[in-house]
C-alpha cells in the first residue's frame, strides 16, 4: 500500500508565530552567550556551540515560516493588522528606550550589577501588552517567567544580582517560548 505525503495546509497564524520564534531564537542565543561569557574563562567553545544551536534552531523555525508564509501573504491588509503592527512597534521601541534609560541610571548610581535583572524584567514586561495585542496567551507565560526570574534570582543565587544564572534562565525561557510557538497549533484567524 503506497502512502502519499500530503503537505500541511499553510496557516497564517503559524507564519506569524514563526516570525516571533525567530526573534526568540536569536535573543535566546544572545542571553546564553552572555551566560557563557560570565561562566567560562575561555568561552570560545561555548560561543561556537551556542551559535551552532541557535543557527540550527533558527533554520528549523525559518522552514516552518516558509511553509506557512504563503497563507500570511494571502491575507488582506486590514485595519486590525495595521493596528497590531503599530502597537508592536510602539511596545518594542518603548522597551528599548526603557532598557537604555534604566541601564544608564543603574550604572551611574553604582548599581551596575542590577542591569541584567532589570533588563530581564523589562523584556518580560514587554510581553504583557504583546499578549493582549496579538491575543496570544503564551506571551503572558513568557513575560511572567522572565519577570519572576528577574525578581527571584538576585535574591536566591549565590552571586546575587551579578549571578550568571539570570542570563541562562532568560535564554532558556526564550528558547522554550520559541519551541512552544512553533509546535502549538491555533485557529486560522488567530495571530
Amino acid at each position: 500500500m503506497d502512502t502519499v505525503f500530503t503537505p500541511p495546509v499553510a496557516v497564517a497564524s503559524q507564519a506569524n508565530r514563526a516570525i516571533g520564534a525567530m526573534f526568540f531564537c536569536v535573543f535566546g542565543g544572545a542571553w546564553l552567550a552572555l551566560w557563557a561569557h560570565e561562566v567560562f574563562v575561555a568561552p570560545l567553545a561555548a560561543y561556537v556551540l551556542i551559535s551552532f544551536a541557535t543557527l540550527i534552531f533558527f533554520w528549523l523555525v525559518l522552514r516552518i515560516y516558509k511553509l506557512h508564509a504563503p497563507a500570511l501573504r494571502a491575507e488582506p491588509e486590514t485595519r486590525e493588522k495595521r493596528r497590531q503592527s503599530r502597537g508592536f512597534h510602539i511596545v518594542n521601541t518603548g522597551q528599548w528606550i526603557v532598557l537604555m534609560v534604566v541601564a544608564n541610571v543603574l550604572a551611574n548610581i553604582g548599581l551596575a550589577s542590577w542591569i541584567i535583572p532589570a533588563a530581564i524584567f523589562i523584556v518580560g514586561a514587554h510581553f504583557v501588552p504583546l499578549a493582549k495585542l496579538f491575543n496570544y496567551p503564551p506571551h503572558y507565560i513568557t513575560g511572567a517567567a522572565m519577570m519572576l526570574l528577574a525578581v527571584l534570582y538576585p535574591r536566591l543565587a549565590p552571586g546575587g544580582a551579578g549571578s550568571s544564572i539570570g542570563c541562562l534562565g532568560a535564554g532558556i525561557i526564550l528558547w522554550s517560548s520559541a519551541a512552544w510557538a512553533i509546535t502549538r497549533t491555533r485557529p486560522q484567524n488567530a495571530a
